[in-house]
């Protein structure tokens, strides 16, 4: 899920497909699942989500993609919850990746150093 998305009050929804690695079918499918994604509608019928329709459907994504909830599941999750809660639990899981993978770096890092410290001994 790659959500850096440019800051501008409409994505179209191949923008949020791609955003968020789906088709555009499940964009759609999720807008009608989820009551909390409103889009607006050009005079030709095309969605154009806001950020908060993006933040709602980085919550979907979260609870359906990566913690498997069910639907139902993530509906009633994001009921009980509400939508901020489900966010700041997204940035934290977010924060404990950028942090595992500065912690791995410094693994290899250290892993190289001792690799050179042995070869000088030899």
């Amino acid at each position: 899920m790659n959500t850096n998305l440019p800051d501008k009050l409409y994505y179209s929804i191949g923008e949020v497909a791609k955003a968020f690695d789906v088709n555009a079918s499940l964009i759609r499918f999720w807008e009608k699942e989820f009551d909390i994604i409103h889009p607006k509608k050009n005079k030709k019928g095309n969605r154009l989500f806001t950020k908060n329709d993006i933040e709602c459907f980085k919550n979907i994504y979260y609870l359906v993609k990566v913690k498997g909830y069910t639907l139902e599941g993530a509906k009633q999750a994001i009921g009980k919850k509400g939508i901020e809660t489900t966010t700041e639990e997204i940035d934290v899981v977010k924060r404990l990746e950028d942090i595992k993978n500065e912690l791995i770096k410094l693994k290899m890092s250290f892993d190289e150093f001792e690799t050179i410290q042995d070869s000088k001994l030899e």
